[in-house]
């Protein structure tokens, strides 16, 4: 399908500056990746992601060092179980799955 719509959107420069770096280092255009998004919210019916407060959510700066040592833990159990997906991977999923 030709590409004919425009989209507008007004974000803070940092988010837009940070963000199309990393779409740079992945080698996804900004234009495409925010095709990919409305493509998912097609498919999802809804956003791809849940949009909620967390339930607890960490501050670091209120952590006692147990703590902070805790969640790193935690974080660190998932690397070693393998509980984690590249972001090159899931973008060559996404990729693979819209080649016309």
């Amino acid at each position: 399908m030709a590409k004919s719509a425009n989209l507008y959107a007004r974000i803070e420069p940092e988010v837009k500056e940070q963000a199309e770096i990393i779409l740079g280092e992945l080698g996804i255009p900004a234009s495409s990746a925010i095709n990919m998004f409305y493509k998912q919210i097609i498919l999802q019916r809804g956003l791809p992601f849940e949009v909620k407060l967390p339930q607890h959510p960490l501050d670091i700066g209120s952590m006692s060092g147990d703590r902070l040592a805790a969640e790193l833990e935690k974080g660190y159990a998932d690397m070693q179980a393998g509980r984690v997906v590249s972001a090159k991977k899931a973008f060559a999923d996404i990729r693979g799955s819209y080649k016309a």
